[in-house]
């Protein structure tokens, strides 16, 4: 089944774990090569995504697609690795 890419955008992209990650905003593709490489959450789950920060979820990531976008995995939590102290 075929989907427009345009129609990723706005649906709400769950974890395989059933956890809402966020909204997809916007995709990153390769017009020429015909390639996605990623969708695009700017605001994540705080829970899933330190600081709810966007991510951009691999494609080969995507198990399925139709009213929501299913994950075939995700990492349990992810942070924020800049070796930065917060304030």
């Amino acid at each position: 089944m075929l989907t427009e890419v345009t129609e990723l955008i706005g649906l709400e992209i769950y974890t395989d774990k059933g956890y809402l990650l966020g909204t997809v905003e916007d995709i990153s593709i390769d017009v020429d090569q015909q390639v996605t490489y990623g969708l695009y959450v700017s605001k994540t789950n705080p829970l899933l995504v330190e600081d709810g920060v966007p991510v951009l979820v691999p494609f080969r990531w995507v198990k399925a697609v139709g009213d929501i976008i299913i994950m075939k995995k995700f990492p349990q939590f992810v942070s924020l690795s800049t070796g930065e102290k917060k304030s």
